[in-house]
């Protein structure tokens, strides 16, 4: 049996593909989105299957890393939706595992400083975070030049299991 689609439409994904795989990709994480207006809520994530909550979750991921970094995405509370969840394995499955390690890697030194990377900070403590945790650095800035390379497989591995993807 088709899984019957409601939210996103094959018109919609053809018009997107051909405007590039960031845009592919952003038809689906728009409409799971759209599920909590726009905010990623425990409602919204029981309507998703693991592989779209892994999508979301890479979406969270790039948008964070290419704003700010390890320390945003963390000090933005989405520390636990992407180290203390299967999202590093999910890439790894995916074909990715240069990309899992680089998450592994930056679980090790959240998980090791976790009381101190997510505690409440002013503005001024956020941007010393920067200093204080340069072992971040080398990690953000292979994500940043494997940035296209990693949406491009992620986008391929959607496209080739879209089925899964679909709402």
């Amino acid at each position: 049996m088709e899984k019957e689609n409601t939210i996103i439409k094959p018109q919609d994904l053809e018009a997107a593909a051909q405007k590039g795989m960031d845009e592919f990709l952003d038809v689906f994480v728009q409409a799971y989105l759209s599920l909590g207006n726009g905010e990623i809520t425990a409602e919204v994530m029981q309507q998703l299957n693991g592989d779209q909550i892994t999508l979301l979750a890479y979406h969270v991921f790039h948008e964070e890393m290419m704003d700010g970094g390890f320390c945003q995405l963390i000090q933005n509370g989405y520390g636990p939706f992407i180290f203390d969840n299967p999202f590093a394995k999910a890439m790894r499955l995916m074909g990715m595992k240069d990309f899992a390690n680089v998450i592994y890697d930056a679980k090790r030194i959240y998980d090791a400083n976790k009381e101190d990377l997510t505690r409440e900070r002013t503005e001024e403590e956020f941007m010393a975070m920067y200093e204080d945790y340069e072992a971040f650095d080398e990690l953000e800035d292979w994500f940043i030049e494997e940035e296209e390379r990693i949406t491009g497989m992620v986008a391929y591995y959607v496209d080739e299991n879209i089925e899964k993807f679909l709402m």
